[in-house]
């Protein structure tokens, strides 16, 4: 459905598309939110598919694209984070995101990576299965800290049988499945085997793992019938906003929930939504077997959809509270800077670099009460003296704001410089080389004590640097965009030194090219594992010869 500038207004499918479109025309039982997006139409657009699979495809990928002002959008960019034991002769627990390697094992998904990462610790307690990476373990010679906490079994040194390793990997699985309770019987099993054989030591071990099952057991929140795969959908509405919260329940157990802000949600029902969130969130992720979304259930089930629904109430409530606080945050900055009511946009620049090496520039953004984390941009200086802070900071803004102009990209309300005035100047330079002198341009200094709560602002070239009060709102709101600003460019820059040392560590020793380059890293897991090896170790490699390893063994520790 489209208004009369050919903008997009709704995205919809139907199997009868003629009975569908009617509905919306109707003069009675329209809620206020169709009333209002009908007398907005001025013509429709139809596109026919195949089947109703490819339809849903299409309106999920249109609704995305195009972001009609009537269809309720949620943003869930991110794949989901599974727990993964590999195909290695003796697997390993990992985190795993993206595509899936046919070789290894993975389950979950799980609702975010804390919940993974707390799986993988639990069954390291339990059945003290390997984490390190096999780079690592390929080149141990000592077992390494999680084996002298009981936290591993230690089979990179032998200190385990495969056939045992083996054993513990199959519980593990029988675990991650929802049975327990084969477990527990399994492992008393084995228990009482090896104490009839007098093998005390591996009995002892057994009674531990049992223990240590039964703990976890106990600590679970949710006991589900046995192995059950399914999803919890609730959704509250208050005041005009809503949340969709998503509880996982994977092999019987809670492990964890999602809570989803839609947009354009204003004057929907609770039915609309989650059947908006159904059709968008399903498309990309995996669904299980039961997906649960009304209260109309009965035992064990209502207890699930009643703990949903109140994360849903508890998360909307905490955002109603995180709104309230950014609103008077950015009334405050408002009025302190004397920006218009209407102002909302705020983009930040910081430079990150060591003594001139690596330097990157980043840009933030604050829009709509909030980080919007898919706006930011980082930028690698080019051709700069190092260290020359002022002319980073001109070409950050000017390959910013020309891209903006040339592409009719989003002007900011407020720009901030993390610096004083020199940055401050040369971020006015480059914009008045693009014509836009009329953009309010804020430096946030850290004043003469340097001190958290005592920047300085400053507004103008040569005027009196503006001070607020440490207990003044807008100078938290500028705190806060100024501080995720230095944490984007040092991540920036981080990253783009450590590649930089890399490449230019192995790239000076003669006889190393970019295939032996490629085969050192990936044999000892990076360049710090490279520059632990010893000679012997390097000519192990393939292609590295041993007149060749000493020469590279002599560069990197000349």
């Amino acid at each position: 459905m489209l208004g009369t500038a050919g903008e997009v207004l709704y995205v919809g499918k139907a199997g009868d598309l003629q009975k569908r479109v009617r509905s919306y025309f109707q003069k009675q039982g329209l809620s206020p939110r169709i009333r209002m997006m009908v007398s907005q139409v001025a013509s429709i657009e139809v596109t026919a598919t195949r089947s109703e699979g490819e339809a849903l495809l299409l309106e999920n990928n249109l609704i995305k694209s195009l972001a009609p002002r009537y269809n309720i959008l949620f943003r869930d960019d991110k794949s989901y984070p599974y727990l993964m034991i590999s195909g290695h002769e003796f697997p390993r627990l990992g985190f795993h995101r993206g595509a899936k390697d046919r070789r290894n094992r993975h389950f979950g998904p799980f609702p975010h990576s804390d919940a993974v990462r707390e799986s993988i610790q639990l069954l390291q307690r339990v059945f003290r299965l390997r984490t390190c990476e096999d780079s690592v373990y390929q080149n141990r010679s000592r077992p390494c800290l999680l084996h002298q906490i009981r936290r591993c079994s230690a089979p990179c040194t032998g200190q385990i049988t495969a056939q045992a390793y083996a054993r513990d990997v199959y519980s593990a699985k029988m675990f991650l499945e929802g049975r327990e309770d084969d477990v527990t019987r399994l492992l008393n099993e084995r228990m009482e085997s090896a104490a009839a054989d007098r093998r005390y030591e591996e009995a002892a071990l057994y009674r531990d793992q049992i223990r240590a099952l039964s703990r976890v057991q106990a600590r679970q929140y949710v006991e589900s019938e046995r192995g059950v795969e399914a999803d919890v959908v609730a959704c509250v509405v208050d005041n005009g906003m809503a949340c969709v919260n998503l509880a996982m329940i994977r092999a019987g157990r809670h492990v964890g929930d999602r809570s989803f802000f839609p947009q354009n949600a204003a004057q929907a029902t609770p039915g609309e939504i989650i059947e908006a969130f159904l059709n968008q969130h399903y498309v990309e992720q995996p669904k299980p077997a039961l997906v649960l979304t009304a209260a109309a259930v009965r035992g064990e089930r209502k207890i699930w959809f009643e703990m949903a629904e109140k994360n849903a109430r508890l998360a909307l409530v905490q955002r109603q509270r995180e709104k309230a606080t950014q609103e008077n945050r950015i009334v405050a900055l408002r009025e302190a800077l004397g920006l218009p009511d209407t102002a909302q946009r705020i983009e930040c620049f910081d430079i990150s670099h060591t003594m001139g090496e690596a330097a990157v520039a980043s840009c933030v953004v604050y829009d709509r009460a909030g980080m919007q984390k898919s706006e930011y941009r980082r930028f690698n200086m080019r051709d700069l003296t190092p260290g020359d802070d002022y002319a980073a900071m001109r070409q950050a803004l000017a390959r910013r704001y020309g891209r903006v102009s040339a592409e009719d990209g989003k002007i900011p309300d407020l720009i901030l410089i993390d610096g004083g005035r020199g940055q401050v100047n040369a971020a006015r330079a480059a914009l008045a080389d693009l014509g836009l002198n009329d953009l309010t341009l804020v430096g946030v200094a850290k004043g003469p004590e340097r001190k958290a709560g005592l920047e300085e602002l400053i507004l103008e070239a040569g005027g009196q640097p503006l001070s607020l009060p440490p207990q003044h709102p807008g100078l938290h709101l500028v705190q806060s965009i100024r501080d995720e600003a230095h944490r984007f460019a040092i991540v920036g820059h981080r990253a783009k030194r450590a590649r930089t040392r890399t490449r230019s560590s192995l790239t000076e020793i003669p006889g190393v090219g970019a295939r032996r380059r490629q085969k050192l890293l990936a044999h000892f897991g990076g360049l710090q594992g490279v520059q632990a090896a010893a000679v012997d170790e390097l000519a192990t490699v393939a292609g590295v010869s041993r007149s060749l390893a000493e020469k590279i063994y002599r560069h990197l520790h000349a």
